[in-house]
């Protein structure tokens, strides 16, 4: 193929490049009205629920939780003054109500007087799904890692054991923090094989810690995540169990998707 003939093929690509975009239609051809979205009325503040959200704690009880050792009974933990906090020894609550995809808000605050160091400085978890085994399930960390050093994908923000978070965005211990969290729930084939994975975008504080991340699966301390199938899961809260002082939690609400 010749010079010429190269710059004549390029200026005939060229024009019909430029004809493509010249091209216009009518307007109206490309709105779209169908469906409507549904009005919801915005909180006067970020944190604050919006008027579609259910409310999982309003500070007043734990109406809306149970123990996880026995789902017959109430959650034991302690609420007072608005804010409920960690019993240890009572053991992991989750949600009576069970969700698929989802919008969460959730507060939570580490004791100014915090000990300990690494795990063992204000260790809880948020489980995204309650799988029904036990205390499995799909675990955001919650620990004071604002001057405490421990494993990347095991602080603050981490999908546990699995995913490091974007960025430290902690406060210091006794202010309150916010986890904003848009879960994507699996979904599995018939044939109880993994259909597509879970999706967890999260925001610490305001700041972006997962940005639509896929989750491998269970989490595991001790071995690697897998997926078994579940369906719609409650959304649980933990007891570890460590020495140091326990953790406090407000202003819980959730929006299905």
């Amino acid at each position: 193929m010749n010079r010429d003939f190269r710059y004549a093929l390029l200026a005939v690509f060229c024009c019909n490049a430029l004809w493509c975009v010249a091209q216009k239609v009518d307007p109206k051809s490309t709105e779209v009205w169908e469906p409507v979205p549904k009005v919801i009325t915005a909180g006067k503040t970020f944190s604050d629920a919006p008027s579609d959200a259910i409310i999982l704690f309003d500070g007043k009880n734990l109406n809306q939780w149970r123990s996880v050792k026995d789902t017959s009974k109430a959650a034991g933990w302690t609420v007072k003054e608005g804010v409920f906090t960690v019993k240890k020894g009572t053991g992991n609550i989750e949600t009576k109500r069970s969700f698929t995809d989802y919008q969460l808000h959730l507060e939570w605050r580490i004791p100014a007087n915090i000990t300990g160091k690494d795990q063992g400085r204000g260790n809880s978890g948020l489980f995204l799904a309650s799988t029904g085994r036990g205390d499995e399930g799909y675990e955001i960390q919650i620990l004071d890692n604002y001057n405490n050093k421990t494993y990347s994908n095991g602080q603050a923000g981490s999908i546990y054991k699995q995913s490091i978070p974007l960025a430290n965005a902690n406060k210091k211990p006794g202010e309150w923090q916010t986890y904003d969290i848009v879960w994507t729930a699996p979904r599995f084939n018939e044939d109880s094989s993994l259909k597509s994975p879970a999706r967890v975008t999260a925001f610490f504080n305001g700041i972006l810690v997962q940005n639509n991340v896929e989750v491998k699966g269970i989490t595991r301390y001790d071995s690697m995540p897998d997926y078994y199938k579940h369906g719609a899961s409650p959304i649980k809260l933990q007891d570890h169990g460590d020495p140091s002082e326990p953790i406090s939690f407000r202003n819980i609400w959730i929006r299905p998707l």
